[in-house]
């Protein structure tokens, strides 16, 4: 009767631990989500940044293309 009580208690402490860690990698995965949503958020803004930039550049250097050509 020794033996099955340790069996099944060593087998709890088993599913707890794993429990514990199915927690801790719960947080971690939202907590990176997180992270990767802001990061997303910064590419983009810098995307925008990037491309609001290009144009002044694009228009004088479709200018010069112009004034080249006449």
């Amino acid at each position: 009767m020794l033996w099955p009580m340790i069996a099944i208690a060593l087998g709890f402490l088993g599913l707890a631990v794993l429990g514990v860690l199915a927690v801790r990698v719960f947080v971690e995965v939202r907590r990176l989500a997180r992270q990767v949503g802001a990061t997303s958020e910064r590419i983009q803004r810098a995307a925008q940044d990037l491309e609001r930039a290009a144009v002044p550049l694009a228009s004088a250097a479709g200018r010069r293309e112009t004034n080249q050509q006449a």
